[in-house]
């Protein structure tokens, strides 16, 4: 099994990743590197991404934007 992540616009416009990713073969390491590199994703284009095993589409379209309602307040 290979678990691997395609990269969108948020018009669905598919972009190469700013940080490039492995074939995973885990879901959750799969997941385990969105989280540490969603930021740099997002900084490089990617608005949305979708996970995918096996060719197969597992969710989709997940949001790299930060949810404002679970941000601190700045001062």
């Amino acid at each position: 099994m290979a678990w691997t992540w395609r990269f969108e616009k948020a018009d669905g416009t598919e972009v190469q990743p700013a940080v490039e990713p492995e074939e995973f073969t885990t879901q959750g390491d799969a997941e385990s590197w969105i989280g540490e590199a969603w930021k740099d994703l997002l900084e490089g284009g990617a608005d949305q991404v979708f996970l995918f095993d096996d060719g197969t589409k597992v969710y989709g379209p997940m949001s790299l934007q930060a949810d404002p309602e679970t941000q601190p307040d700045e001062a």
